[in-house]
């Protein structure tokens, strides 16, 4: 919220992104930005998956300017988590006035 606070809404995702980097860093936490992660179809290597941000090796945190959330941005972050074996995503919504935000979780299967 503090940069939602600062920024005010509606500018382009990278700006956000930027400045949640700076943000969670002066708060202590590691961030990696950009990290790639390999995706294999059919045991073999079709490209790289990059996320906006990885934050202390355990969550995704996906900035984003839209007007709400929709299934697809959801199943987007489950094939996130799938891929980079993380259990936790968060959507952050800078469209608005007043952040919006959605927990994804990946069920993991025993």
């Amino acid at each position: 919220m503090t940069v939602l606070n600062e920024l005010g809404p509606g500018l382009d995702e990278k700006l956000y992104e930027r400045a949640l980097v700076i943000e969670l860093r002066k708060r202590g936490h590691a961030v990696d930005q950009q990290k790639s992660y390999s995706v294999h179809y059919a045991g073999e290597l079709i490209g790289n998956l990059v996320p906006d941000l990885i934050v202390d090796e355990l969550v995704i945190a996906d900035p984003k300017v839209v007007d709400t959330f929709g299934e697809t941005h959801l199943r987007q972050m489950i094939g996130y988590l799938a891929i980079t074996k993380l259990q936790l995503a968060l959507l952050l919504n800078f469209k608005h006035v007043k952040l919006e935000w959605k927990r994804v979780v990946r069920e993991i299967k025993i």
